[in-house]
């Protein structure tokens, strides 16, 4: 089983820059692709970015230019570097782990593992 940990969120102010991290523990890190997902106060959650176990990675329209994933699996994290925040990016931030050599996408059915949430909370 996947566990995954985030950490990093906390209140900020419109066009700040914040780092959010990703703990994982269990079996074939490398070889699961990995993302991150939001949810809104009163929206459903929604795809922010997914990295693959090449490294290839996406982004949400939303969030182009502006957040960047990454992954380190040998630290056994996965990251989500936001910059110029806004305040309709206020939400809780999810970590989501596929299965072991699965490729998955912006659906978050696709993604079998789940954190608890880090709260994001952009201020004017």
């Amino acid at each position: 089983q996947l566990q995954l940990v985030e950490s990093g969120g906390r209140l900020v102010q419109a066009g700040d820059s914040l780092t959010l991290t990703c703990a994982l523990s269990g079996p074939a890190i490398s070889d699961r692709d990995l993302a991150w997902f939001r949810r809104a106060p009163g929206k459903e959650r929604e795809f922010v970015a997914s990295i693959n176990f090449f490294h290839s990675t996406d982004v949400a329209d939303s969030a182009k230019g502006r957040f960047t994933i990454s992954r380190d699996n040998n630290a056994r994290k996965v990251y989500l570097q936001m910059e110029s925040l806004k305040l309709e990016d206020t939400g809780m931030y999810y970590c989501a782990g596929g299965v072991e050599g699965e490729r998955v996408g912006k659906w978050d059915q696709e993604y079998s593992f789940w954190g608890q949430g880090t709260q994001v909370t952009v201020a004017s």
